[in-house]
């Protein structure tokens, strides 16, 4: 009973977090109702394909949500392709070799071009295909908030200053969060998508050989994967034993500080957010209700609304 009556409450506040969330911002979830009214079908029939085909995947959509939203607001800039005369966001440093999804991307945005032509923004779309991917991995769901318009140019030198980095401090966390007006609760929620995903070996090297707030068993076992030098772009799960499942098992592992970021272990060592971590571990109902309402806000950075930027008939590049 005291079970269900907490849980109750933690789906009560994830409710009114939403609202708010929504509230606050100028998009709205029926944005296409009359315009595009399968839209949210569509995209989630290609998300399920591509899902199905390689679990993974939802890891890459969400990041590249994340990566497209830190960068000049949700504007669908990262999915832009340079050009002889443009040099975009997808060869920054964070995303180099790394960001990947766009040609499901590309998929979704052709299916429903045939539905609904010159209608629904890249940006939309992104927005809409990180939900569905973590619903897909068993994680929570939530009411995207819907209307962006997608940019016309991109910025590499505005990705390689504004994503935070794997080496990040957790002051350094709190203040990259901050300055998109996400709390620190936003930021250690939102670093739960790392419960699904690989990282590669580069990003982690430095952690599992230099930092002393590692398990010993853990370091020792990524070592085989990423040696001291060379195979920088071996890949290893972020979260060891359920890397393709959407779960509270990222903060069970940064209690016992197996964390496979030195910015994942930040968020517990001796800090801040030790307890909202420890929660976290404890009741995944409050992390799936944190994360929910904290994606929502995400999704609201600076987005680009009535005749700001365009609707991307190639979300790889501008209109003619």
């Amino acid at each position: 009973m005291a079970a269900a009556f907490c849980l109750d409450r933690v789906l009560a506040f994830c409710f009114l977090a939403l609202l708010a969330c929504a509230a606050d911002g100028q998009l709205s979830p029926t944005f296409y109702s009359s315009t595009c009214p399968n839209l949210q079908s569509i995209v989630r029939s290609a998300m399920t394909q591509a899902v199905n085909k390689e679990r993974r995947m939802a890891a890459s959509i969400l990041r590249l949500f994340f990566h497209d939203c830190f960068v000049s607001g949700c504007d669908g800039s990262i999915l832009l392709d340079d050009t002889s005369t443009f040099t975009g966001e997808k060869n920054a440093g964070p995303n180099a070799n790394s960001v990947r999804g766009f040609e499901v991307i590309d998929t979704i945005k052709s299916n429903v071009e045939t539905a609904c032509k010159a209608t629904v923004s890249c940006a939309d779309i992104l927005a809409l295909a990180a939900r569905d991917g973590v619903v897909l991995l068993g994680g929570p769901t939530w009411t995207v908030q819907l209307g962006r318009r997608d940019a016309t140019t991109a910025s590499q030198s505005s990705a390689n200053s504004n994503l935070p980095s794997p080496g990040s401090s957790l002051s350094q966390l709190i203040s990259s969060f901050s300055s998109k007006g996400l709390s620190a609760r936003d930021m250690t929620a939102l670093s739960g998508a790392h419960t699904i995903g690989q990282a590669r070996c580069t990003t982690f090297r430095s952690h599992i050989y230099n930092d002393a707030n590692v398990d010993a068993s853990f370091a020792s076992t990524h070592k085989h994967t990423c040696p001291a030098s060379g195979g920088d772009s071996n890949l290893a799960p972020l979260d060891l034993k359920t890397p393709t499942t959407f779960d509270n098992r990222y903060y069970q592992n940064l209690v016992v500080r197996r964390g496979l970021l030195h910015s994942d272990q930040e968020l517990f060592n001796k800090g801040s957010q030790d307890s909202l971590v420890r929660q976290y571990s404890t009741n995944a109902a409050a992390f799936s209700c944190d994360f929910a309402a904290a994606m929502v806000k995400m999704g609201n950075i600076s987005p680009l609304t009535g005749t700001k930027g365009e609707i991307r008939l190639n979300c790889r590049k501008v209109n003619n």
